[in-house]
């Protein structure tokens, strides 16, 4: 299987469908790879709030299975078309997943979303009430 990497976005031109596009495919890979140990190209960290680890070691994982499986984006969940938050239920509790962009030293925000040496993805699960 061939790995899609993103273009970097002086590439992609300014156009900010095509850029969310891009994002939104780094974000689905990402997320998908992280219950097989990471992803080579698109790196970052999983984590999860408090109350979500309070719920034990079976609740965080069935929730990291939803969340790297999770396809039911829609305009009201996914405004930006960038696949970056969505929300799962887990044993009857629903579970808020959202990525955030940073920089390689995960100090600032991403300067480019599409340079995939320069960019860290962070995920976190947590509950609605955490937010």
């Amino acid at each position: 299987m061939v790995e899609e990497h993103s273009v970097p976005q002086e590439q992609a031109g300014n156009d900010p469908d095509v850029i969310a596009r891009q994002v939104a495919a780094a974000n689905d890979a990402f997320r998908a790879a992280m219950i097989r140990g990471g992803h080579p190209v698109y790196q970052g960290r999983v984590l999860c709030t408090c109350g979500v680890a309070e719920e034990g070691l079976d609740f965080v994982t069935r929730a990291q299975i939803a969340v790297a499986a999770f396809a039911e984006f829609t305009e009201d969940n996914d405004p930006y078309g960038d696949h970056t938050f969505g929300a799962v239920t887990i044993a009857g509790k629903v579970v808020w997943w959202k990525i955030d962009i940073f920089d390689a030293d995960y100090a600032y925000g991403a300067g480019d979303p599409l340079d995939d040496a320069q960019t860290r993805r962070v995920l976190t699960l947590l509950f609605p009430s955490e937010y």
